[in-house]
């Protein structure tokens, strides 16, 4: 059985899934703010639950906003408090008697799509969340590649490509990012992102499904900025694709949801990679809030 917690910063998920990658299981609890303790008991409690319930004692997968540190492993992450600076997995382990993998949850939403019976034999899965923030996970061959910081896929501090700044204009908006750096893609293609382009273009902040709306009615200024948009989106994931080179690309978050995202980018995307590369096949993520659980459980996987 495959135990899996999507650490958030108010809720803890818990899912079990067979060998058969089915849920059995599932449980909420709310994330211990500012109390490590409790956090560490609050998940040793839930797998001790549920290993009696099921009469098997779990693989445990946690997927966080955020990563472990490579030398150390000690946690970085600011949504959940409670585990910032803490060798979690570490005493988890100790608590529990048994092996513990965590993981970024954006790499675990990539995860999780990956072992989708639909893409579960392509070698590369690419999972890019399009939500309050901007962000993913790579998966080869079945298995999330983190790299030697944990920090593969942290694709959302990327800095925007010369010709996506030619694109912005003369009154391009160069954004600060919570990195301290600037410029990073997360700032521009995810939700917020959407709402701060027309902002810093048109003086007003609507929200993105507002002006997905206005868009489809054909108000002059939505669709510009949705041109705009587009563009900007094609010619950053060239550049990532450029990179990675995915079979296919599973898109999360709310600003996934915006249909014309799939019709436009295999057609504006080309243009920005190799001559002799094909954009890879873009789809709407299938797990949706669940990703990030399934994921976790899934890292256990062999």
């Amino acid at each position: 059985m495959y135990y899996g917690f999507d650490v958030g910063g108010t809720k803890i998920e818990f899912g079990a899934f067979n060998e058969k990658l089915e849920r059995k299981a599932t449980e909420r609890v709310p994330t211990p703010g500012d109390d490590y303790e409790k956090l560490v008991e609050t998940i040793a409690g839930l797998v001790a639950k549920y290993d009696a319930e099921l009469g098997v004692e779990g693989t445990i997968g946690i997927g966080i906003p955020g990563m472990e540190d490579a030398d150390d492993g000690t946690v970085l992450t600011t949504n959940v408090p409670a585990a910032k600076g803490k060798p979690l997995r570490k005493d988890l382990e100790a608590k529990i008697g048994r092996k513990v993998k965590i993981d970024n949850d954006a790499n675990c939403f990539a995860l999780s799509e990956a072992w989708d019976d639909e893409l579960k034999d392509e070698p590369a899965v690419m999972g890019l969340i399009l939500g309050t923030g901007f962000g993913g996970g790579f998966v080869f061959d079945g298995k999330v590649f983190s790299g030697r910081n944990h920090v593969a896929g942290e694709v959302g501090h990327a800095r925007l490509p010369i010709d996506a700044w030619f694109h912005l204009g003369e009154n391009a908006p160069l954004f600060g990012c919570g990195c301290d750096k600037k410029g990073c893609l997360d700032n521009y293609l995810s939700g917020r992102g959407f709402e701060q382009l027309y902002e810093h273009y048109y003086g007003k902040r609507i929200k993105a499904v507002e002006l997905i709306k206005l868009h489809a009615e054909g108000e002059a200024k939505a669709v510009e900025h949705v041109e705009r948009f587009m563009e900007l989106l094609a010619i950053c994931l060239g550049n990532l694709f450029t990179s990675f080179d995915p079979n296919v690309v599973a898109l999360g978050g709310g600003l996934s949801n915006f249909e014309l995202i799939y019709e436009e980018m295999p057609k504006r995307i080309p243009k920005y990679l190799l001559s002799v590369a094909k954009p890879p096949k873009i789809i709407k993520a299938k797990h949706g809030d669940s990703g990030g659980v399934r994921g976790a459980a899934f890292l256990n996987i062999k």
